[in-house]
Formats: structure tokens, sequence, C-alpha cells
């Protein structure tokens, strides 16, 4: 490892330990040239998962494009950042399983508002509302009553198809 101070390659590590929930772990390091401490991270490097988008298209999966999509739909709600956070990560765990390399843009929509539903239901139909594409009052007041009643998240295009 480089020190970023000196530049030299040689160094020793002090201490190691796991850390983001065993999924890494930080070393202390200390040059053996000109003495500075620094710490690393290692990780095993995953395969970027692929967004299948509507079009087409594909697109490497965007965790920071999530959550902004995510703070649209909270904005101005009782929900925190850290609950937030722990959405995300449970949606990428999610999809972690199994070691896909590629997820529709339509089942990361489904797996998001799974989530929202328990979260925040103001925040659910804003979501909703645009990864669906609504288009009318009766879209919302379809998609608020199957949410009051605890009904499945099943997108209206494929609702015929699936049941």
């Amino acid at each position: 490892m480089k020190c970023p101070s000196c530049g030299f390659t040689d160094d020793r590590v002090l201490d190691s330990r796991p850390c983001r929930d065993d999924e890494a772990v930080r070393r202390r390091r200390e040059c053996l040239k000109c003495g500075t401490r620094f710490t690393t991270y290692e990780y095993i490097e995953r395969t970027p998962m692929m967004v299948l988008k509507r079009d087409g298209r594909t697109e490497p999966f965007d965790r920071e494009k999530l959550l902004d999509g995510i703070l649209l739909a909270v904005r101005k709600r009782p929900v925190t950042r850290d609950r937030i956070d722990k959405l995300i990560d449970r949606v990428e765990a999610t999809l972690a399983e199994g070691c896909r390399t590629e997820v529709s843009s339509e089942e990361l929509g489904d797996l998001v508002l799974a989530e929202l539903a328990g979260l925040d239901p103001v925040a659910y139909v804003r979501f909703a509302s645009v990864y669906r594409k609504f288009e009318s009052a009766e879209q919302f007041a379809s998609e608020l009553e199957n949410l009051r009643k605890g009904g499945s998240c099943v997108h209206p295009a494929r609702a015929d198809r699936d049941h």
C-alpha cells in the first residue's frame, strides 16, 4: 500500500477489524519510511449491477440516483436520513442475493415501493405516481385504496397477467 505522505510502498499493519456489517476490513497502517499512520479498507469487489430500463437501455445501478428519487418522495415527511439509508441498504441486499448482475427498472421500483409502503404511505404514493407514471386522479385513488387495504404492490399493467 502506497503511503499517502511519502509514497513509500512498505508499511506494517497495526490493527485490523471488521466494519460495514462485516462486509469490509478496516486496517490501520504505519509507513516504514516516514512513520505516517493511515487507514485502508478492504472489501469484496462486486460486479456492478446493471439496470435494464423500460426502453431497452441498460445503465449501472446508481445508489445516489435511487436516493434522489426517494428523497423527493419523502420531502417534508417525518422520515430520517438514517431510515432512508437503511431502506436503500435493504434494497441493495435484496438485489445482491443470488449474485445477479442485472435487474429491471420495474423490479427495482417494486422493491422500493414495498419498502416505502412500510415506511411512509405518503412517500409511497408520491414515488408510485412517478414510477408508474400516473396520469389521472383515479390512478392516485386506486393506489391509495390498495395501500389502505394492505394490498400488494402490483403494477397496474401487470395486474391482468399476474392474476
